[in-house]
């Protein structure tokens, strides 16, 4: 198993979920991860009490990403806590909400995600990793159609993408590498359960399609491994399904 011990890392996005599921391994590993919740800090403090008694390091931190302080905060915690910033995983996106804005879809999955990774590089040392996390939905947009209720949420992620991979040779030259983990739609997530809503279905079409949709524990799982893979900086990892998306 991958030993961080003495690192530490920030997972946005992490009180359920993926996000937790990602959190929980790299604790398991030696880190001590500062988890981010929104609003539900029950439920962050859940996760964090549930790695804490399996021996792990963890602190919970109540930030929007989407406000001037947000970023600022975790990179404070994970300091203050553990001592160090080693990995940042920008697992946290959403804009299928309601009552949030009509922009809330870009300046979560573009403006906020360019600035918690500015925030966070300000303080990695050289061997650090930000690692991204995005959809199948999301990384071809511009060359496969996906379904109207999640086309504005798929557009603004790949803008985030784009925007981020505009950060790489900056990165470089510090020493950070940058990695996406691309997915396909998965299972017990918000975003399928907000999608099969308004398009009740479309889960169902997608797994017959790609054959298999992974679960949240199995992509959590996955995501955590490009924490520390040995790949090189601008990889995209493709997780489940791609094949009929790379063929197009």
């Amino acid at each position: 198993m991958t030993d961080l011990t003495g690192k530490s890392a920030i997972v946005t996005g992490s009180s359920r979920g993926i996000g937790a599921e990602v959190a929980k391994i790299l604790a398991a590993q030696g880190a001590g991860v500062v988890i981010n919740y929104r609003q539900k800090a029950p439920r962050a403090n859940k996760i964090v009490a549930g790695i804490t008694e399996a021996g792990g390091r963890a602190v919970a931190v109540g930030a929007d990403l989407t406000g001037p302080e947000g970023p600022a905060a975790l990179v404070d915690a994970a300091i203050e806590n553990f001592g160090s910033l080693d990995v940042l995983v920008l697992n946290a996106s959403g804009g299928m909400e309601s009552g949030l804005g009509e922009d809330y879809a870009l300046r979560l999955n573009r403006d906020a995600q360019v600035a918690m990774l500015e925030a966070a590089t300000a303080k990695m040392a050289p061997g650090s990793r930000v690692v991204f996390v995005t959809s199948h939905q999301a990384h071809f947009i511009d060359q496969v159609e996906t379904m109207d209720a999640y086309e504005p949420v798929a557009r603004s992620k790949r803008a985030g993408e784009l925007a981020l991979r505009e950060f790489i040779p900056a990165l470089e030259a510090k020493g950070i590498t940058f990695v996406v983990v691309s997915g396909d739609m998965i299972e017990g997530t918000i975003t399928a359960t907000l999608l099969d809503r308004a398009e009740p279905g479309a889960i169902e079409a997608r797994r017959a399609a790609a054959g298999k949709l992974y679960s949240v524990v199995e992509f959590g799982g996955e995501v955590a491994a490009m924490a520390t893979a040995d790949v090189p900086t601008g990889h995209t990892e493709y997780v489940g399904g791609a094949g009929d998306f790379l063929k197009k």
